[in-house]
C-alpha cells in the first residue's frame, strides 16, 4: 500500500478491489511447476497446516471455492431432501444455492441493516422441527452474532460458518472458522488472500474432517499423492461414498500459502483505509459508514456504507454511477437472495417479508478497498460522492 499516495494516477482507473501480488507468488508457482507434481500435493498440505494454526482450528482442507466448501459441509452434516437449512436474505447466492443442491429446503431469515448480518430474533421465530443447520454468513468480514445465534439453537442444530470474506476475522478474540461447526473461506480475488480461485473448509471435529477429506477426493480412501507415492501405486483405492472432485491444485496453493503469510499486513492496510473513509465520510450526512464494533475484528473484505435514501440528492444506483464516470468502481453490496427470480419462483419467497435485505439490496454501496490503493484514491472516492447530483 502506498501511504497516501495514488499508484496509478489520478485519471487512471480505480477499482474497486485487486489483489495484491508480486514477485514471492511467481517463485512459489516456479517452484511448484519445476516439483512435475501440479494437481493436490504437499504444497496443499502446508497451506492447509498454516490455515489451520492462524484460524485455531484442527483441520482445514483446501477445496476449489468457497461454494464447494459449503456444499461438502451440508453433505458431511447429511443435509438432504426434507431438512430445512436457515440461510441469511441479504448474501451471495452461493450460500442459499447449495442448500438447494443437497436437496434441502433453503429458509431465508432477515438481516439487521447496522450489521448485514442474520438477526437473531428473526433466526428464533423461523426454527421448525425440521430445521438441521443454520449457516451464518460473516457478510463483508463482520463475524455475525455467533453467542447470540448458539444461545437461540436448539442443541444439536449445527452452524455451519459461511465465512468467505471473512479470512483472519475474529469475534471476541476467536478467530473464524473455529465459532461453528465447519467453516468456509473464499481465495477469490475480491478476498482479503487470494490464489485466482479457491477456498477452504474448517473444522475441530475429527469425524466430519475425515470425511470432508474422503468427499472432497471423490470419495477415495485415500489421495493420489499417498497412493502414487506409495509401494503400491497400482492398486486403486476403495470408494465407500459418492464422492465430488473438490480438490485444489499445489499451484494455487503455493499461491495461497504467500498470501496467508501477508494477512495480517494486509488486514492492518486495509483497517487504515477504512480508518480514512471514516473521518472523510463525516462530511456526507447521507452515507452512514459500515459499523466494526470493538469485539468483531472486522478482516474488512470490503468496504460497504449505507446511503440515507431521505437525505441524499441521489438515488445509490445515481451514486454507482457518478463513481463509474469518475473512473472508480463501486457495487452494491451484494444482492437479496429472496428477490432473485429462481427463489421466487421454486419457493414462492415474498421479498417483502425481508425489510432489512430489501433496504440492504437498495442502499449498500462497497467502495474501493484494497491493498494496492493509498489513502489519497480514499480522498478521490469522498471527493466524487461529496460532488454527486
Amino acid at each position: 500500500m502506498d501511504n497516501g499516495q495514488n499508484k496509478a494516477g489520478v485519471e487512471a482507473f480505480l477499482p474497486i478491489a485487486r489483489p495484491a501480488t508480486g514477485p514471492e507468488e511467481i517463485e512459489a508457482v516456479r517452484k511448484v511447476l519445476e516439483s512435475g507434481w501440479l494437481t493436490q500435493g504437499p504444497f496443499v498440505a502446508e497451506f492447509e497446516k498454516a490455515f489451520a494454526s492462524r484460524h485455531g482450528v484442527k483441520h482445514a482442507f483446501a477445496v476449489t471455492s468457497c461454494t464447494s466448501a459449503l456444499h461438502l459441509a451440508l453433505v458431511v452434516l447429511g443435509i438432504g431432501p426434507g431438512d430445512e437449512v436457515l440461510v441469511p436474505a441479504f448474501t451471495w447466492v452461493a450460500t442459499a444455492n447449495v442448500v438447494v443442491h443437497c436437496g434441502a429446503k433453503p429458509v431465508f431469515v432477515d438481516i439487521n441493516p447496522g450489521s448485514f448480518n442474520l438477526n437473531p430474533d428473526a433466526v428464533s421465530a423461523a426454527l421448525t422441527e425440521r430445521t438441521k443447520a443454520v449457516i451464518a454468513v460473516h457478510l463483508f468480514g463482520r463475524i455475525a452474532p455467533m453467542d447470540e445465534l448458539r444461545a437461540i439453537l436448539p442443541e444439536g442444530i449445527p452452524i455451519v460458518e459461511d465465512a468467505a470474506c471473512a479470512i483472519g476475522a475474529s469475534y471476541s478474540g476467536r478467530p473464524a472458522g473455529s465459532l461453528g461447526e465447519i467453516g468456509c473461506f473464499s481465495l477469490h480475488p475480491r478476498k482479503v488472500v487470494t490464489c485466482g480461485e479457491g477456498g477452504v473448509v474448517t473444522t475441530n471435529d475429527d469425524e466430519l474432517a475425515q470425511l470432508i477429506d474422503t468427499y472432497r477426493n471423490h470419495g477415495a480412501s485415500v489421495s493420489e499423492e499417498v497412493r502414487h507415492r506409495g509401494g503400491r501405486p497400482w492398486e486403486l483405492p476403495a470408494f465407500k461414498v459418492f464422492g465430488f472432485n473438490y480438490r485444489m491444485t499445489d499451484i494455487q496453493a503455493a499461491i495461497a500459502q504467500v498470501q496467508l503469510r501477508k494477512l495480517d499486513r494486509f488486514i492492518d492496510e486495509r483497517r487504515q483505509l477504512a480508518d480514512h473513509y471514516d473521518a472523510r465520510l463525516q462530511s456526507i450526512d447521507w452515507i452512514r459508514a459500515p459499523e466494526r464494533p470493538d469485539h468483531a475484528g472486522h478482516s474488512l473484505q470490503a468496504y460497504v456504507a449505507t446511503i440515507d435514501p431521505l437525505r441524499a440528492p441521489v438515488s445509490r444506483n445515481r451514486a454507482l454511477a457518478v463513481l463509474q464516470e469518475k473512473k472508480i468502481g463501486a457495487r452494491p453490496g451484494t444482492h437479496a437472495v429472496v428477490a432473485l427470480e429462481a427463489y421466487r419462483r421454486e419457493f414462492g419467497v415474498d421479498p417483502q417479508r425481508f425489510p432489512g435485505a430489501m433496504a440492504a439490496e437498495a442502499q449498500s454501496i462497497a467502495l474501493p478497498l484494497h491493498n494496492e490503493m493509498g489513502c489519497a484514491d480514499v480522498d478521490r472516492v469522498v471527493e466524487a460522492l461529496e460532488k454527486a447530483e
